[in-house]
């Protein structure tokens, strides 16, 4: 079975002395249990694995049962060591609360039990780490598949990649499309928004939500004023709601608004976003073109490629930290702009043999930036960028 570049990192920390909380992170089904089934099958600790999916969020007296429970059997099996898993941890009402009270007694009384975390609601868990872990825990991010991933794993092409986008689970339905469609609403789209959101944070317009969410990613890659996207949606409310929406929704791993490139934080927070989902397969569910007809479709297939390489920034921005945001000025524009501390590097995506590089050319002299770099058409080719550790931009 394939195993994703994270599975030596979470080896090496389990196999470190007992000084961190593991908490591994990031959106539905990119197989974060599967992840750690491996790690668990492959490391000689012994563990003891619990999931709170079915748990009554309300019991937070599980997650104490969960540790009593291994900390009876390291003690009637003279075990030195123990590694305690909890899956979906972030269901449990005041988690981190219990989870803090519970490694802060081991810790004083010297029992050596590691803790790994999983969760796929990333706001839930951002909360209660910053509530209470400070100091507790390191954070492992796993985001969407690459291509890389899905051509070793599956023997995606480039052109199945940059459609259908990298979800694991969804790669042996893409020759029937019908299956696929059925596979990304039910399994992503419909448990992400119902569960991981409308379960957990109060939302006074859930239909408004999920317009939000199809409108937003049919427009992947574009840039569009909520002001306008107003006008699209029914019982819209007011651009704060819709922009709360967004924020939801990115913090879900489905889609996000990038905000415009500039030295002033102000002026960032003030842009009109360009929309940008995680995964191409969350834009093209709501294509009317099936894969042959899209890749036939020149300026279709355009969008869709810009959004697949959008979508390779936004989840190494994600695993990685960095800051993604793009630039625009009248009529002068840069595609993608990535920052991390001082380092600065500027994206054009030319998927159909464009040569215009004025935009680019202008962000050169205003901004200087560490690198400049075409993807596609008299630049780096898409499969090349598309396997890329930007680390090394």
């Amino acid at each position: 079975m394939y195993k994703r570049k994270q599975f030596k990192k979470i080896i090496t920390r389990l196999s470190e002395p007992r000084k961190f909380i593991q908490v591994l992170m990031g959106p539905r089904q990119v197989g974060k249990s599967t992840l750690v089934k491996q790690v668990l099958q492959e490391i000689a600790i012994p563990y003891q694995l619990f999931l709170a999916d079915d748990i009554p969020a309300t019991q937070s007296n599980w997650i104490s049962d969960c540790w009593n429970q291994v900390r009876l059997l390291q003690k009637t099996q003279h075990l030195s060591e123990m590694i305690l898993v909890i899956d979906e941890i972030q269901k449990i009402n005041n988690w981190s609360e219990r989870v803090k009270r519970e490694w802060d007694y081991d810790s004083y009384n010297d029992i050596n039990i590691k803790v790994l975390l999983l969760g796929s609601s990333r706001v839930l868990l951002e909360k209660g780490l910053s509530d209470s872990m400070q100091g507790r825990y390191e954070e492992i991010r796993l985001g969407h598949w690459s291509y890389n991933e899905m051509k070793e794993a599956f023997n995606m092409s480039i052109e199945q990649y940059i459609y259908y986008g990298g979800y694991p689970g969804a790669a042996n339905l893409i020759k029937d499309e019908e299956r696929w469609y059925d596979y990304i609403s039910s399994s992503i789209i419909d448990a992400t928004i119902n569960k991981d959101i409308l379960q957990n944070t109060i939302v006074s317009k859930p239909a408004l939500l999920k317009q939000t969410f199809e409108l937003s990613s049919a427009y992947s890659g574009e840039i569009l004023s909520l002001t306008k996207m107003l006008g699209q949606l029914q019982d819209a409310g007011n651009t704060t709601t819709l922009s709360s929406y967004l924020s939801l929704l990115s913090q879900s791993g489905l889609v996000t608004g990038l905000q415009k490139y500039a030295n002033d934080l102000s002026r960032r927070r003030a842009s009109i976003p360009k929309y940008q989902v995680f995964n191409n397969a969350l834009k093209n569910k709501f294509l009317s073109s099936d894969f042959n007809q899209a890749i036939s479709d020149r300026k279709l297939w355009g969008r869709i490629y810009e959004s697949a390489v959008g979508c390779h920034l936004i989840n190494e921005s994600f695993v990685h930290k960095y800051e993604l945001t793009y630039w625009r000025d009248g009529n002068n524009e840069v595609d993608f702009v990535l920052r991390k501390r001082n380092k600065l590097i500027a994206i054009e995506v030319k998927s159909n043999g464009e040569h215009d590089t004025k935009g680019l050319h202008e962000f050169q002299e205003r901004f200087h930036p560490d690198a400049s770099i075409i993807v596609g058409m008299n630049g780096i080719p898409v499969e090349t960028f598309l396997d890329m550790d930007l680390s090394e931009l």
